[in-house]
């Protein structure tokens, strides 16, 4: 690799950082079933020491995603624990994610429900997170919501359209100055029929309708297969609305798997639009990376670390895409030759100066390597087996 090259990986290095997810870290499963496995973590703490682990091996993902039902039960009053986790294990609290799915009281939808008091009470729930968020000095609230009908004619989906902009813009007065409230999307499940915030156009609105502060978050397992993605990051990138992502990979639909396993064309394809859109506005752009998997077979921590070096790696390689020789391609309308651009970029081995690069911050070269021989999954094992083995009553 050149100098010229190079200069360009070191650069992405020293700027890449993801945010991991606590319940990457635990039981999770299918529709059809919970799959356990010995070493999941199940308490708030495990969440933060396996992070941890992730983090002390990389260096990139300083931050834990957490979600409230799962990891502050008490609410407000979880506040103090949190905290105290994240100076032990040295972890920022990162997005807040609300729960409005889970709740049977939810079962015909949270800002959807034709029931205003449950309405309201999902609305209390989002104050509520928005208030942790603030205690946590968080800055994104994260919102996705499972509401939306299975059969025809069973929903007013011009109504819940109001309802849901009413309470988006009495959460959006909610906020701090510096917080933003990130509005995801997600064509279908468990809704089939219609989902209230089904695709990117509705979160843009919607968002907009909230206000100022509200921004559109991409899961890139939420959308129809072959969909362009990178279509809708550059959309989102002109109109200054998106606020981060979600990033996993699928085979079919929401399959949560880790990133780059199925299609990782796609992730450079998505970081380049990024990188091209701040080269051409001299600027960094303000968008959250965070992982948002669900590890049903892969060990818990072996998979998020996959996902981290994985990312870091396509964001090394997007990086090396010569944009100036791309718009003069494209001037050109010489369409082999801007392509070769993107694949010759992609094909770059960027493995070594990552290696150095690690070296120099006194991480170890190969953190898979070095965490299958630290001992810690022997350990968490031993210590969490006999539980794990007779819980699995929780997704998260």
């Amino acid at each position: 690799m050149d100098s010229r090259k190079a200069e360009r990986v070191y650069g992405a290095l020293e700027r890449f950082a993801i945010e991991i997810p606590s319940w990457g870290f635990a039981n999770t499963g299918t529709r059809f079933g919970k799959f356990s496995q010995p070493a999941a973590a199940a308490t708030i703490e495990e969440k933060f020491s396996d992070a941890s682990q992730v983090h002390r091996l990389t260096g990139i993902c300083p931050s834990i995603a957490l979600h409230v039902q799962w990891d502050l039960p008490a609410g407000l009053q979880s506040v103090g624990e949190i905290q105290r986790l994240a100076r032990v294990y040295g972890m920022q609290p990162g997005s807040i994610n609300p729960n409005l799915f889970q709740d049977q009281r939810y079962k015909y939808g949270s800002f959807g429900n034709a029931d205003k008091s449950i309405r309201d009470m999902a609305l209390r729930h989002t104050k509520d997170s928005i208030e942790i968020a603030r205690g946590l000095h968080s800055r994104d609230i994260s919102m996705w919501f499972a509401d939306g009908s299975n059969y025809p004619g069973t929903a007013n989906i011009r109504q819940r359209k109001r309802w849901f902009e009413h309470n988006l813009r009495a959460c959006h007065a909610e906020l701090s100055a510096g917080q933003r409230l990130f509005i995801e999307y997600k064509p279908f499940e468990p809704a089939f029929y219609h989902t209230d915030i089904a695709d990117w156009g509705m979160a843009l609105l919607l968002a907009r309708s909230a206000g100022p502060q509200a921004k559109v978050l991409v899961d890139t397992g939420h959308h129809y297969l072959a969909q362009n993605i990178e279509q809708i990051v550059a959309w989102l990138l002109s109109e200054e609305m998106l606020g981060g992502f979600h990033f996993n990979d699928r085979r079919y639909a929401d399959d949560d798997l880790t990133l780059g396993s199925i299609d990782p064309y796609q992730v450079f394809r998505i970081f380049h639009e990024i990188l091209y859109f701040e080269e051409e506005r001299d600027q960094r752009a303000d968008i959250a990376f965070m992982i948002d998997q669900s590890h049903n077979l892969k060990g818990k921590i072996e998979a998020m670390i996959q996902t981290v070096t994985m990312a870091q790696m396509i964001f090394c390689k997007a990086a090396l895409v010569d944009n100036a020789s791309l718009a003069e391609a494209r001037d050109k309308c010489d369409l082999v030759g801007a392509e070769s651009l993107f694949q010759d970029a992609f094909a770059t081995d960027v493995r070594p100066a990552i290696e150095e690069w690690r070296d120099s911050k006194g991480y170890p070269r190969d953190p898979m390597m070095a965490f299958r021989e630290s001992g810690y999954l022997n350990r968490i094992t031993n210590e969490r087996a006999e539980r794990n083995a007779g819980s699995v009553s929780s997704y998260a």
